[in-house]
């Protein structure tokens, strides 16, 4: 028999985050729209889902357009990784992206016991396959990108974590820049 649960939104950015161009990782959010998930079991058991979702704009150049990748950060640990995405050579400007991520709660724990496996996919004609513009279409890819899913480094669900989504790109040449995110946690 199934149960009733609910969605409860954690963050939403009512702003654009910062326009990355740097080939290096860096919080992709507006400030405002970084939360603190509450320590202990109260919000912590395995099981525990939360879900994110977050679009915006890429640019990649034509020829040499380098990767993108995503992070989870609870601070400074790194608790899903994306793994790097092969862009479009065909090299794009401004073009749409979508990112949406479940992950669920594997272990809880101090030090590092806790962690999170996180899957999800990433759409967008700044995709390596993606369809020419005129054809259309968008490259959809699964994440982690080409590899198998695992959990994420742990983290200590006994503390309060300050939740980030970082964006690395292999090559100075591009940027992106988020518009739309929402964490929720699902109960």
């Amino acid at each position: 028999m199934g149960q009733q649960l609910w969605v409860n939104p954690l963050a939403t950015a009512l702003t654009d985050g910062p326009t990355l161009i740097a080939a290096a990782a860096a919080s992709c959010l507006p400030t405002a729209a970084r939360c603190t998930l509450p320590p202990g079991p109260a919000f912590w058991y395995p099981g525990k889902q939360l879900r994110l979702t977050a679009s915006g704009r890429i640019s990649c150049t034509a020829g040499a357009p380098g990767t993108a990748r995503f992070d989870l950060r609870f601070g400074g640990i790194v608790v899903f990784d994306s793994q790097p995405i092969a862009l479009n050579v065909a090299g794009k400007v401004a073009v749409g992206w979508r990112v949406e991520l479940l992950f669920t709660c594997r272990t809880v724990g101090g030090g590092n016991a806790a962690t999170l496996i996180g899957q999800g996919t990433w759409t967008s004609e700044a995709g390596i396959g993606a369809p020419a513009a005129i054809a259309g279409g968008n490259a959809v890819f699964l994440l982690p990108y080409n590899t198998a899913p695992a959990p994420g480094n742990g983290f200590d669900s006994t503390t309060p974590q300050l939740v980030d989504l970082f964006y690395t790109q292999s090559l100075a040449t591009g940027s992106l820049t988020l518009h739309q995110y929402l964490l929720e946690e699902l109960g």
